[in-house]
């Protein structure tokens, strides 16, 4: 495996490879990246080349948020993704990849991008977007695997990827839990011990929202309302707890539609999010 931080090496690393798999991180990888690595592999087969990249991007970040806080754990990282058969990671500084202020930006439609962690997070899609088209761009991948935690910013990139007719097949990549059900995230390394106990109070939030619902219950402010106080009542400060449409993220409409949980909330000083389909 080869750790490359500038865009010519690479591109002329992956020079005449047809096959490219690509998983686009932050770094502070868990089991969870690792996991969307693997399946790269599994995608573009032994052949192919698969490729991760660790760059903190600052366009996702609103000033009170953690960018300068962000754990950077390179080293530690690239030894991960080589025992899960990474073939390159693409680590280019913040000069490198922003050369200067990166005034073209994705924006994605308002409808998907400012409701929900768009609402809480101004900004953070049109972030997300504009660094993945700018990797994608960069990597020209084949085949892109995004995780399924990240419910709204997978729908996000998986709407760009067809309104600007890239050629790349977007792969999604089921949560990794901890045995006890605690989504992996890289934050998780912000919680105490007793937090990480807690923190799995909201998986089973979204449990309960989805219990209700199933047992026909149609009033979904009331439900959504009853989740929302159920973790105010532990600790937990909520900016959301939602039942919705998987496609589009709207509110039910009808019967037997293919749903989503959603939920993102801070428990002391570090923010949560999950989701489970229905």
């Amino acid at each position: 495996m080869k750790v490359i931080h500038t865009i010519g090496e690479l591109r002329q690393a992956l020079a005449g490879q047809a096959a490219r798999g690509f998983v686009p991180t932050m770094g502070n990888l868990h089991d969870g990246h690792l996991a969307l690595v693997r399946q790269a592999r599994e995608a573009v087969g032994p052949q192919g080349a698969v490729i991760a990249s660790i760059f903190v991007n600052r366009l996702q970040f609103a000033p009170n948020e953690d960018f300068d806080q962000y754990p950077r754990t390179l080293a530690r990282d690239a030894e991960l993704l080589e025992a899960a058969s990474c073939d390159f990671v693409f680590a280019p500084s913040e000069q490198e990849l922003y050369p200067e202020p990166q005034g073209y930006k994705v924006t994605p439609p308002a409808a998907l991008a400012d409701i929900l962690e768009g609402h809480f997070r101004p900004g953070f899609f049109t972030g997300v977007a504009t660094v993945v088209h700018k990797l994608f761009n960069i990597v020209q991948p084949s085949v892109a695997v995004f995780g399924k935690k990240d419910y709204q910013q997978l729908m996000v990139i998986r709407r760009m990827v067809a309104q600007m007719a890239l050629p790349i097949e977007i792969q999604a990549g089921e949560t990794a839990r901890s045995d006890e059900g605690l989504a992996l995230s890289s934050r998780n390394g912000y919680l105490s011990a007793e937090e990480k106990e807690e923190a799995l109070r909201l998986s089973r939030t979204l449990k309960a929202l989805i219990a209700g619902w199933q047992s026909g219950r149609r009033d979904l402010a009331a439900l959504e309302a009853e989740a929302t106080s159920h973790l105010q009542a532990h600790g937990w400060a909520p900016d959301y707890v939602c039942l919705r449409r998987r496609h589009d993220l709207g509110a039910p409409q009808a019967e037997g539609e293919p749903l989503v949980a959603l939920a993102a909330a801070r428990l002391g000083k570090t923010r949560l999010i999950d989701n489970l389909e229905v």
